[in-house]
């Protein structure tokens, strides 16, 4: 294959998160991404490493026979956001399955049992959590705002149909897209930066229907306007919204660099923070604050984990990569004690306020890098629970876990590649993998959660 030449080809598998390898007969394979098994696709190669080619896909020429599903959203293929669409769920849970159990046959040395993948409660409306960009869906067009147009940097899809979120998003995006298309407002430049208007965050809780807005901006002087901002919040006021529209906040970042950053953060209205419930407890949510984006889906998610976890009685559990401490939280009342270490400092300070909020004293956060931190603790635990981010664990912390030498370990992994490297140290350092069960938390996207029961052998 000769790099910049168009080719077709059958997509004969995928290999997670969505690397399609694409048969195209004599000329050879490519790995192609956004594609599911079946496809017939044309693709140009754009790029030839380690003897590999890998192309840019053009054109779905024809589809696959997994592609069952009823009904698509309206930005399917134009938006970055879900891949999966086209197949019906069952299609979708079946493909996760098979990729996470290929990912873990090839590094398991042992019996396993493999327990297969749990659905989410909901496959549509079940984000908790969106940031739309300001931007234009091509150069010099009209003002957007939405999600990135799949495989752009620059062009933005106004997703006002989007399903994997609850109708008060797109009507919530739609009025304040409408509002400054009026006031004809500049977004925020990347290249130039130049301009206004940068994202919009919208959070919304599933169990207790609350509403949190944010309107991130430059400080730009030129475009700024108190009054009209004020405008813009009697007019989400008096949207018919099912959920209770809480508070709306005006975060200013003057970052060159194309992130949500809060250099200064005004109150418009209400508060800078919602609650939401997992099993009986209750956790404050502010507009920065992580938290899984799908609230039921969490709750079954955390239920595997808990389930592999077992018995806590009278014994300490460390939870490493905490983040704000929710499944520290579900332990503390079966635990004698939990500590759990984040490195994200804001994400310990709400662990904190919502161990506080939940009437809990067992619960010790810490926030500091796992690989530094554990050394300076005293307690030792007596099982431990990993949920590290999508990279997996640092290869010297993960030895300093290991040395605790402790009988069970549960990790909970976002990426099911990360988790295979960090079960060859595991197994190859005493462990035995025990259970592994996939967690659908992401529906008609590529990602999928993965939760692994391990014991120490001989010990």
């Amino acid at each position: 294959m000769k790099k910049g030449v168009e080719y077709r080809g059958i997509v004969k598998e995928i290999k997670f998160p969505n690397k399609g390898i694409v048969d195209c007969g004599e000329d050879g394979e490519a790995i192609v991404k956004n594609v599911i098994p079946g496809q017939k696709v044309r693709f140009m190669v754009n790029k030839k490493r380690a003897g590999r080619c890998m192309g840019r896909l053009l054109e779905v020429e024809e589809k696959s026979e997994l592609e069952d599903a009823l009904w698509v959203c309206p930005h399917f293929g134009e938006c970055g956001g879900c891949s999966y669409q086209s197949m019906s769920y069952e299609n979708q849970l079946e493909l996760k399955k098979n990729q996470v159990k290929e990912i873990i046959d090839e590094v398991v040395s042992s019996n396993y049992q493999f327990e297969g993948i749990i659905g989410s409660p909901n496959q549509w409306e079940y984000r908790n959590k969106m940031e739309y960009t300001f931007g234009d869906e091509f150069k010099d067009g009209p003002l957007a705002l939405g999600m990135h147009k799949k495989g752009s940097f620059h062009d933005i899809v106004t997703v006002d149909g989007c399903r994997i979120t609850n109708k008060d998003y797109n009507l919530i995006l739609t009025t304040v897209l409408h509002f400054f298309q009026k006031r004809n407002m500049p977004f925020y430049h990347k290249v130039r930066h130049d301009g206004y208007l940068r994202h919009l965050l919208v959070r919304r809780t599933s169990k207790t229907q609350e509403l949190l807005v944010g309107l991130v901006t430059t400080s730009d002087a030129t475009y700024e306007a108190k009054a009209e901002i004020d405008k813009l919040v009697e007019e989400l006021k008096n949207l018919e919204l099912s959920a209770t529209l809480k508070g709306v906040v005006h975060i200013i970042n003057d970052d060159i660099a194309d992130v949500i950053k809060c250099n200064e953060m005004r109150i418009l209205l209400g508060e800078d923070f919602i609650y939401e419930e997992l099993f009986d407890l209750k956790f404050k949510i502010s507009v920065f604050s992580f938290f899984q984006t799908n609230s039921l889906g969490a709750e079954v998610l955390y239920s595997k984990a808990r389930e592999y976890v077992g018995d806590t009685k009278d014994k300490l559990v460390f939870d490493l990569y905490s983040g704000t401490g929710t499944i520290a939280q579900m332990m503390a009342d079966v635990a004698k004690k939990v500590v759990g270490v984040e490195i994200v400092e804001d994400a310990v300070e709400a662990a904190k306020v919502n161990a506080k909020l939940n009437g809990l004293d067992n619960c010790e956060f810490i926030a500091g890098d796992v690989l530094k931190v554990i050394d300076d603790i005293e307690d030792k635990p007596d099982l431990i629970i990993l949920d590290p981010p999508r990279d997996g664990i640092n290869p010297k912390a993960l030895t300093k876990i290991i040395n605790y030498n402790v009988d069970k370990l549960v990790y909970i992994s976002c990426k099911p590649t990360s988790l295979a490297r960090d079960l060859v140290v595991l197994q190859e350092s005493g462990y035995k993998v025990e259970k592994v069960c996939a967690v659908d938390m992401f529906p008609n996207t590529v990602h999928v959660e993965t939760v692994c029961l391990l014991y120490k052998e001989n010990i």
